[in-house]
């Protein structure tokens, strides 16, 4: 009997067989659908009998009668988040992304631009004056320090940092030792926070300006604004170090912690940065730019200012104003009149 097919013919059958299939274009922006999607497809791969308590865990509603991951565990969970807004779905995107990655999920957090750092925030050491704290690696596995000098001289933020970020309300209430600080005592608790972290600027006029200009905001729009946090020391490589050994660590001027791990590094630029007993040092200039981008690289937004843009206090006011009111998108004069 003649075999109806041709040698090519088998030829191209058999190799259609191991031909991949193709990949799904991966979405260009990152909108209510296409981050639900990518969500509710990252939690798909929570097996059926888990996913009700996944969901919940995940601070979505609990199942319903007539609801049944075992027929869709995709419909599920995308029905549960479309009372989601864009904002609450980045941020619970982030939490799944960490427990069941995606490569879907990765590409459209990172067009929302809220990539972040990564990880929980631990470790938020702030407001040193006097003697340095000497830190070491208690723990190398989860990271976990220890002050073993000069503890008394600097602050521990120890609690877990919120999805919306580390607001003035809240270090104040950190301050205050308290979940909520009754309103009649907040400007009292907020007024004695302030003084404790003006003092660690010490006697460095530009910083404590700054610190200034930018705690006028929160009489303008409010305590629930971002806190500027001074004198943060950052821990980075911590995984290299045995256990007790020193951290190599990096002073941070500024630090603001926004929704969606968006971190930003402010620095402010005296003649130190640059030059050595009123001689340029360009290895100075590169270490502190080498610096830069290993926080950039970790997810950090890192901003600037030279010491001369200071001399005009007047003039940095207004700067400073502009500049604050850009980065977290507040409202200006003009935009509240016109409204």
């Amino acid at each position: 009997m003649t075999s109806q097919y041709k040698p090519s013919d088998l030829d191209d059958y058999y190799s259609s067989l191991f031909q991949a299939g193709a990949v799904p274009a991966l979405p260009t922006a990152a909108n209510l659908k296409t981050v639900r999607t990518a969500v509710a497809g990252a939690l798909s791969d929570v097996k059926a009998y888990e996913l009700a308590e996944e969901r919940v865990r995940f601070g979505l509603a609990p199942q319903q009668e007539n609801e049944d991951p075992w027929a869709s565990k995709f419909r599920y969970v995308d029905r549960k988040l479309k009372d989601l807004s864009l904002d609450q779905l980045i941020v619970l995107g982030h939490r799944v992304q960490e427990e069941y990655p995606t490569a879907e999920l990765e590409h459209v957090l990172k067009l929302a631009g809220a990539g972040g750092v990564a990880g929980a925030l631990k470790n938020l050491i702030f407001a040193a004056f006097g003697p340095k704290p000497k830190i070491v690696l208690r723990d190398a596995v989860n990271n976990d320090i220890e002050i073993s000098e000069n503890g008394q001289n600097c602050l521990v933020y120890d609690r877990a940092l919120p999805p919306e970020g580390l607001s003035w309300r809240a270090l104040v209430s950190w301050w205050a030792k308290e979940e909520t600080v009754p309103a009649a005592a907040e400007r009292a608790e907020a007024t004695a926070l302030y003084r404790r972290l003006l003092a660690s600027l010490g006697d460095n006029e530009a910083e404590k300006f700054l610190f200034d200009q930018y705690c006028t905001l929160y009489r303008m729009y409010g305590f629930d604004l971002p806190a500027l946090i001074p004198q943060v020391y950052l821990h980075y490589d911590p995984y290299t170090k045995g256990t007790g050994a020193t951290l190599t660590r990096q002073r941070m001027d500024f630090l603001l912690l926004l929704p969606n791990r968006r971190r930003i590094v402010i620095e402010l630029d005296g003649v130190q940065h640059y030059a050595l007993n009123g001689h340029p040092r360009p290895d100075l200039y590169a270490a502190m730019v080498a610096e830069d981008r290993k926080l950039r690289l970790a997810g950090y937004e890192v901003y600037r200012f030279g010491g001369q843009e200071f001399v005009d206090r007047r003039a940095a006011a207004g700067m400073l104003l502009g500049f604050f009111q850009e980065l977290l998108q507040l409202p200006t004069a003009q935009t509240r009149s016109a409204g």
